[in-house]
């Protein structure tokens, strides 16, 4: 019987940089110059062999943590309404490619304003900031943090919110296009009484939304007089609920919210009724947040595409840091009209009629 006391237990092999190679399809020397922080590489392979060093358990070296190109800031209005938090989680994971180190600034923070926040962010030497739907899309908001920026020659980038006498790049999602797109899909369905519940107008998407809602109403309702089909209130649930009861008050058998946070407390307005979604009354949402296809009924709404927001704003970010000042022409994109559960035709159509751009 052989003795296996004292035997000391087997040792886990440290991966190689041949196994490093070998896993992600490169030359050793490749990889070599990846983990000593050298020049020559593409992002793409880069980002693939860290990747592979995570993956096979390879300590990264401190060299590969200090390649960072610099420090850029987040300011985000808050983290509650679920597009927000969805914009910045791409605008990090692509800022973290381009070696900039993201850093979320949310709204109210513990009491710190954004001008706290841009100052600290001046402080640590920001190499730009991102402002996601910040002061520069409420009307009613002095511009002259911006302005100093500007004077600092610090690169900014606005979201959701242009303001062209800033002269900054800016990427907006096309909410009046969008708008339109909703009350078309309604009224194809056999619905006259077509209502939007919005928050305060002073905000600019409020005031885009606003523009093609009344665009709309004259356009495929034949109605000239927008005002009694619109009922504002905050953007949140209770908003929402609140919109809801007005219009549904005033016999509105459609609702267009300017948010899926408004459209939960749409349906939540109807359902205390007693009335069906969308059997009874339509509901369209905004922003298409994570988790609006699992809602009861799953939630008809306008997507907005964050992911191509983020590319946009990160895009012209870098641009901006690097000295490639371009025209700075405002990025706008379209929203897509994802039909689902809560929308259907007016009680007493008997056909379902879709609009061209709808889809599932």
């Amino acid at each position: 019987m052989s003795n296996t006391q004292g035997a000391e237990p087997a040792t886990v092999e440290r991966p190689r940089l041949e196994d490093l190679a070998r896993k992600v399809g490169v030359s050793i020397a490749t990889v070599s110059r990846v983990v000593n922080g050298r020049k020559g590489v593409s992002r793409e392979v880069r980002q693939a062999v860290l990747a592979a060093m995570d993956d096979l358990g390879y300590e990264r070296p401190d060299r590969t943590r200090s390649i960072a190109r610099g420090q850029v800031g987040i300011i985000v209005p808050d983290l509650t309404n679920p597009i927000f938090p969805a914009i910045a989680q791409a605008v990090v994971s692509l800022l973290s490619q381009e070696d900039f180190l993201p850093v979320i600034c949310a709204l109210p923070g513990g009491g710190r304003s954004e001008d706290e926040y841009i100052e600290m962010l001046i402080a640590q030497e920001t190499s730009g900031i991102i402002f996601i739907c910040s002061a520069h899309a409420d009307g009613q908001a002095s511009l002259e943090r911006y302005h100093r920026l500007s004077g600092r020659g610090i690169p900014f980038v606005l979201v959701n919110g242009d303001r062209p006498e800033l002269g900054a790049a800016s990427v907006s999602n096309d909410d009046a296009a969008a708008i339109r797109t909703a009350v078309q899909h309604l009224a194809s369905l056999g619905h006259r009484n077509v209502g939007l519940a919005i928050g305060p107008h002073r905000f600019v998407p409020s005031k885009q939304k606003l523009a093609g809602f009344r665009s709309a109403l004259a356009e495929f309702l034949d109605v000239d007089d927008a005002a009694p089909h619109i009922a504002t209130s905050m953007f949140t649930v209770e908003g929402g609920q609140s919109a809801a009861n007005e219009l549904l008050d005033s016999g509105h058998t459609a609702i267009v919210c300017a948010s899926d946070v408004m459209a939960l407390g749409a349906v939540r307005a109807a359902q205390a009724r007693g009335l069906r979604v969308p059997e009874d009354v339509s509901i369209v949402g905004f922003d298409d947040s994570t988790l609006m296809a699992l809602t009861y009924p799953p939630l008809t709404t306008l997507r907005q595409p964050s992911t191509a927001i983020a590319h946009a704003a990160v895009h012209a970010l870098v641009a901006e840091v690097a000295g490639e000042q371009g025209s700075r022409s405002p990025v706008v994109l379209a929203s897509d009209l994802v039909v689902r559960g809560s929308t259907g035709p007016r009680a007493g159509t008997s056909a379902r009629r879709r609009t061209p751009q709808s889809r599932q």
